[in-house]
């Protein structure tokens, strides 16, 4: 690779980081504003969207919109904050992988709830444009707002129609099972 080759790549992945961090927040936006067209056009036609919870499970861009459409017609206003983004990028320059840890204040139902959350996202470019491939969300609490400080500490930290759930994270991660039982 020459010079200016090695250079050209840099300049892309540094334009990707930044294409990729768009992506996230304009989902955040889609989310808040109900903006269904926008929420559809972030995702690649053959997308995956999962969460470990099975909370939501849906393959394809159409598949995604309906689970969408069906999810915000429960909700009132919402509020979904992007915090921070990690991107791995893969040999392909058409393909990454990322990390997006965020929160949101909404309104399932009415109830005033607060999640954090961690996305863990495969992105692939398309005609010189990035798209969600497949993002897979994990809840570290999703729980009414009056519930949250007696909630925090306990496993079951994901409210779903009323139901208490194991949260996703972080007690299931390997590194936290390797801490509790090395140092606890």
């Amino acid at each position: 690779m020459t010079a200016i080759e090695k250079l050209e790549a840099r300049v892309d992945r540094l334009e990707t980081r930044t294409a990729i961090e768009e992506l996230a927040t304009n989902y955040a936006v889609a989310c808040d504003e109900h903006d269904i067209s926008k929420l559809q056009n972030l995702f690649t036609e053959d997308a995956v969207f999962k969460s470990p919870s099975s909370f939501l499970h849906s393959t394809g861009r159409e598949a995604i919109t309906t689970m969408f459409i069906e999810v915000l017609k429960t909700r009132g206003p919402g509020y979904h904050w992007t915090h921070d983004l990690i991107v791995e990028f893969d040999d392909d320059p058409d393909t990454a992988r990322g990390t997006v840890y965020s929160h949101a204040e909404t309104t399932p139902a009415g109830v005033v709830s607060i999640a954090a959350m961690k996305y863990k996202d495969k992105y692939r470019r398309e005609s010189g444009v990035w798209y969600f491939s497949e993002r897979e969300l994990h809840f570290f609490y999703y729980v009414p707002i009056n519930e949250y400080v007696d909630t925090l500490n306990q496993e079951d930290r994901l409210t779903v129609g009323g139901d208490k759930r194991p949260a996703d994270f972080p007690e299931s991660s390997p590194s936290w099972k390797d801490f509790d039982k090395t140092y606890k």
